[in-house]
């Protein structure tokens, strides 16, 4: 179904955006989470304070009501994680869980065409590249979420992006995270 690579993309404009995500998630993190006796930590960056950069904060604050034993949400619309606290929490995180196993979700900025357009993969994201930000890089699977236009005022692209997309966004990401939780029994 999938073919063999490190990030997978999905077009929320299409009518099984929920779906095809849900999926794609699903077989990223089956392929990489090993399954001993690692905390899943789901480190939603962001802030409430930007339309473009609040896509992070919706889905901690859609997702914090998980009661997994393992599974840890950190970043919500109340609590951010943000440029001046990340180091901070990631230090959090490895000091408080055991190998944590860190789903990095970030929104960023890309090409006009690819607006709309969540990419999950393997590995990690870099916080803050999309408005030259030198933050750590973080994750072991990421997802983004294509919110603007890059390249011309990145500050201003992302106060002037529309919510409902960002909605949008959040909805897909968190149902197919739910989802795919459930149904494996985590």
């Amino acid at each position: 179904m999938f073919l063999d690579s490190t990030e997978l993309s999905i077009d929320t404009s299409k009518p099984h955006a929920t779906v095809e995500f849900t999926d794609s998630f699903g077989y990223m993190f089956n392929s990489l989470y090993d399954k001993k006796d690692r905390d899943i930590i789901i480190l939603c960056i962001g802030t409430d304070r930007s339309t473009g950069d609040c896509l992070g904060p919706l889905i901690g604050y859609k997702l914090q009501m998980l009661r997994y034993r393992n599974i840890h949400v950190h970043g919500t619309l109340h609590s951010p994680v943000h440029a001046k606290n990340l180091h901070e929490t990631l230090n959090m995180i490895q000091s408080a869980y055991i190998k944590p196993f860190i789903i990095a979700i970030d929104a960023c900025l890309g090409k006009m065409e690819r607006i709309g357009y969540i990419n999950l993969g393997a590995g990690q994201l870099k916080p803050g590249a999309g408005v030259n930000k030198e933050l750590p890089p973080v994750g072991d699977m990421y997802i983004a979420g294509i919110v603007n236009i890059a390249g011309y005022m990145e500050y201003m692209m992302l106060q002037n992006t529309r919510l409902s997309m960002v909605m949008k966004m959040a909805d897909i990401i968190t149902n197919g995270i739910q989802y795919t939780l459930w149904k494996h029994g985590y």
